[in-house]
């Protein structure tokens, strides 16, 4: 019985100090982070692009 207790403490401690999965986890971080920053500034973001696609049509039709 204490073997198998032994046993499930060094597993428990060991899945405790894996960090394979934090790649993952700091990924999926930023990219909320990201959408989140996208949806705060839509408008302003919305604005600058309008600006580069009137700039483009310009630029375009003095061709």
């Amino acid at each position: 019985m204490r073997g198998l207790i032994d046993k499930l403490k060094k597993n428990l401690v060991d899945f405790g100090q894996d960090e394979s999965g934090m790649g993952v986890i700091e990924v999926i971080l930023i990219i909320l982070v990201l959408v989140g920053l996208a949806l705060i500034f839509k408008k302003q973001i919305g604005d600058i692009a309008d600006g580069i696609f009137t700039s483009i049509k310009t630029q375009v039709g003095k061709f």
